[in-house]
């Protein structure tokens, strides 16, 4: 059973979307799929927050896009990641195991 959809913290959204892409380039109903099924259920984007994202993504060059079609044959915008999208990725992986590392630790403490 998928745990209940939970709220996504500020600034993760970026991350889950960069790490949705290293499976390959996908259109945004495809990222949102990707996200929820690596996040086991726990996360389901809702266009509203997915598709700004995405744009703005672009805009920093972390990712890139094409027009092509879907699997039911209607013209979708792909987005693949690029060589600094994967280095962004590095990066937010790296903040967010420091930062899970230390949250962690706080509610383990006595």
């Amino acid at each position: 059973m998928s745990p209940a959809p939970t709220t996504l913290l500020q600034g993760t959204l970026d991350m889950l979307i960069l790490k949705s892409l290293v499976a390959g380039e996908m259109h945004g109903l495809g990222v949102s799929r990707r996200i929820q099924q690596i996040t086991r259920g726990t996360f389901a984007v809702k266009p509203g927050s997915l598709f700004p994202c995405l744009h703005r993504m672009e805009e920093e060059g972390w990712i890139s896009s094409f027009w092509g079609d879907s699997e039911n044959n209607r013209r979708a915008k792909y987005y693949r990641l690029t060589k600094a999208g994967q280095k962004q990725l590095a990066a937010e992986t790296k903040r967010w195991s420091r930062i899970s590392l230390a949250i962690a630790q706080a509610l383990q403490a006595s």
